[in-house]
């Protein structure tokens, strides 16, 4: 507290709507989710503004910004906020010191998302909204929580530091990382992805329906084949890549 003002007070007000905001959009559930993003006090010292645990479970997303918490990273102190620190807090310092571009860490559980997730099939990305985040990729099971899981991130980033990125966590939920000039940016790029990917989910599974049925030869993205069951089976990437890079794909 700073002549009687909340310490980030705005960036913690903001985190709490984007909560309030994903939960009654049905992006996540009371089983759970958890959001970061960075930001530097006046002196160039960097905190995570972070979410509470039991953010679902116990408030059902309606979190006040005084409990959103002020983290320390790597001690894991909490400056400010109220409540507990989050146990998925392995994953988020995993992706951060993985790849220093990255300003915000968004778990949540969307339904449509889980359901690629829980099958363990990458995620076909046909919508031209979501082509910026390319593959979306399933990563290996590992337990919630967990170091593993943690290390399982952290090796995937490390191979790919692209961003944004969407990965899906399997029988999890989903996991979006995002660069910007301030980390209040990165949080909103994300509400952006989760809320657009969830589209593109329900659109991949319809898709893949009308192929059994043969009504259609392929999944479409922007009038061309990207690809079809035997590729999302063989975990080949699914996405109008070279369209997405403004070249003309055939």
């Amino acid at each position: 507290m700073s002549d009687g003002r909340m310490l980030f007070e705005r960036e913690r007000r903001d985190l709490a709507e984007a909560v309030q905001l994903t939960y009654y959009r049905k992006n996540t559930n009371t089983a759970g989710g958890n959001f970061s993003f960075k930001v530097r006090d006046d002196t160039g010292k960097e905190y995570l503004i972070m979410t509470p645990t039991m953010m679902s479970e116990a408030y059902h997303g309606k979190l006040a910004a005084n409990q959103i918490l002020v983290v320390e990273p790597g001690t894991r102190k909490i400056i400010a906020g109220e409540g507990e620190l989050t146990r998925e807090i392995n994953m988020h310092e995993a992706a951060y010191f993985a790849n220093p571009e990255i300003k915000c860490v968004f778990h949540a559980h969307a339904p449509e998302s889980m359901f690629w997730a829980t099958s363990g099939l990458d995620m076909p990305n046909l919508t031209e909204a979501t082509q910026k985040v390319k593959y979306i990729k399933v990563l290996p099971f590992e337990p919630n929580c967990s170091e593993e899981l943690a290390e399982v991130v952290a090796d995937e980033i490390s191979q790919d530091r692209t961003l944004p990125k969407e990965y899906l966590l399997d029988s999890h939920g989903v996991l979006i990382l995002t660069p910007g000039s301030t980390g209040m940016e990165a949080l909103h790029k994300a509400l952006s992805i989760l809320d657009t990917v969830e589209w593109n989910a329900k659109i991949a599974y319809q898709q893949t329906i009308f192929q059994k049925l043969d009504l259609i030869d392929g999944y479409r993205s922007k009038g061309i084949k990207v690809g079809d069951l035997a590729d999302i089976l063989a975990h080949q990437p699914i996405f109008n890549g070279k369209i997405a890079e403004g070249k003309i794909s055939d």
